[in-house]
């Protein structure tokens, strides 16, 4: 009898190791064209490609070592695979991960490897899911030499706010409350979009999109009537 229960143990765990080992053969990586980006202390970033007329990549120097990539997930992560702590979709497992001096680190890092060095690049916020407000997404007071339009046919800017529109249109921005962007995805309208870009005095860059229609910014903040009149009047300046 003891031999007997023994056997159907045997078989039942067989069965169930068969049955996972299918499941998991069967899972086929997600073939993409994958955004470059990295997750870490639960803060997502994302690295933008130079746009066209940018040489090289922007340096920065490094400061403290926050971790490294332990999974690259692009040509090997199944579909519906949930991005973890020191993931990143193209940088090799690896790569470090550093904070960047006089910079907040849940606004950006920088990445470095020795062997690979294209590896070596910027990467800013982009979800922070911590943050209640835009300002806490982007710790940026004190870090913004200009805010520019760009072209949203080619990325090009197009336009510079003046330094008292900069300074307006960040006191009133910051503040905003982060919504639900599902809820805001209704208000959004490609057909009025432009596209604002935040040049930091280090020369990171990054880009907010904004709906000219329905105020909403893709970080999933509505902006208010000070912020809609700012963008209003330097948009009305481009020649």
């Amino acid at each position: 009898m003891k031999h007997f229960v023994t056997v159907l143990l045997f078989i039942t765990l067989l069965s169930l190791l068969t049955s996972c080992s299918i499941t998991f053969g069967d899972c086929s990586p997600v073939e993409a064209k994958w955004a470059d980006t990295l997750m870490i202390n639960d803060i997502h970033y994302q690295h933008d490609f130079p746009d066209p007329g940018d040489q090289e990549e922007i340096q920065v120097e490094k400061g403290k070592l926050l971790g490294e990539v332990k999974y690259k997930m692009a040509d090997d992560a199944c579909e519906g695979y949930q991005m973890k702590n020191n993931d990143a979709t193209l940088l090799e497992e690896g790569t470090k991960i550093y904070a960047i001096k006089d910079i907040p680190p849940s606004l950006a890092v920088v990445t470095y490897n020795k062997d690979v060095l294209s590896a070596s690049r910027v990467f800013v916020v982009d979800q922070n899911k911590k943050a209640k407000t835009i300002g806490e997404v982007y710790p940026i007071q004190g870090l913004v030499k200009d805010i520019h339009i760009e072209s949203t046919l080619d990325g090009r800017r197009i336009h510079t706010f003046i330094p008292s529109s900069t300074e307006a249109f960040l006191k009133e921005w910051m503040p905003l409350k982060l919504q639900d962007p599902q809820k805001l995805d209704s208000k959004w309208d490609e057909n009025k979009m432009i596209f604002l870009e935040f040049e930091l005095t280090n020369g990171i860059t990054f880009r907010q999109s904004y709906n000219l229609d329905s105020k909403v910014f893709h970080s999933s903040a509505v902006g208010n009537e000070a912020i809609a009149d700012i963008i209003k009047k330097e948009y009305a300046s481009i020649d």
